[in-house]
């Protein structure tokens, strides 16, 4: 086998292998109405698909090629758990989203709400030194996810919004997406090799805002679970 070549059959093989540490476990998202589940392989997340958020964020909204961060699968919080306030953050922002969860043949096999939940100040901090923001964006718990619902779209240009303790802070409409879902797939394969199981965050409405311990959030998406949590 030459250096660096990745023996076949070794992922078949994998189950009887003796690690130096525990494996962990499979990282997955509940399904409305199923008791099966989804198991996720990465995140993907895109900036600013929303006019209006990216005017809020200082850019300019016209159309041009989505632009694309990640964060690691075990950054999801799922089944209702609520994600503690970060460190190294006196600013975390909250920026719900409509997550698109890839199936077989890389087809959109289902949607959920999430949140993007940033840590605002490590952000503006990098940008401002032109350093990579993965720290403000990829961290422990960053991304809340309600259950999975599958199949179509329930309403293609329906509602999203989110609130905080009660009071309104981000409300906008599907169609109001600068680039569509498929759209928005089918961009990410020009980067990346798309798989089952991977998970794309789509961007999220103006209205972003911070969070502080005991703030209670609901995210909505008109047709899909909603999610809410608290921030402990």
């Amino acid at each position: 086998m030459r250096h660096g070549e990745w023996p076949t059959g070794s992922l078949e093989r994998s189950a009887m292998t003796d690690f130096v540490i525990p494996p962990p476990p499979v990282v997955s998202l509940p399904i409305a109405g199923n008791a099966r589940r989804f198991p996720v392989r990465r995140i993907l997340c895109v900036g600013q698909n929303y006019a209006a958020h990216a005017r809020e964020m200082g850019s300019d909204p016209e159309r041009q090629a989505p632009f694309f961060f990640s964060k690691p699968a075990d950054a999801l919080i799922v089944d209702g758990a609520d994600p503690a306030y970060p460190r190294a953050t006196s600013n975390l922002h909250h920026e719900v989203e409509l997550v698109v969860a890839i199936g077989e043949d890389g087809a959109i096999a289902g949607w959920a709400v999430g949140c993007d939940l940033t840590r605002r100040d490590l952000q503006a901090e990098a940008k401002a030194k032109g350093r990579p923001w993965d720290a403000a964006k990829g961290f422990d718990q960053s991304a809340p996810c309600a259950a999975l619902t599958l199949g179509p779209l329930p309403a293609p240009a329906g509602q999203i919004a989110l609130s905080v303790n009660g009071e309104t802070r981000q409300r906008s409409t599907l169609a109001d997406m600068i680039w569509s879902p498929q759209e928005i797939v089918e961009q990410a394969g020009k980067l990346w090799s798309i798989q089952p199981g991977d998970l794309i965050f789509t961007g999220t409405p103006e209205g972003v805002g911070p969070l502080v311990r005991g703030d209670q959030v609901r995210a909505t998406i008109e047709g899909l679970a909603p999610l809410e949590f608290t921030v402990r």
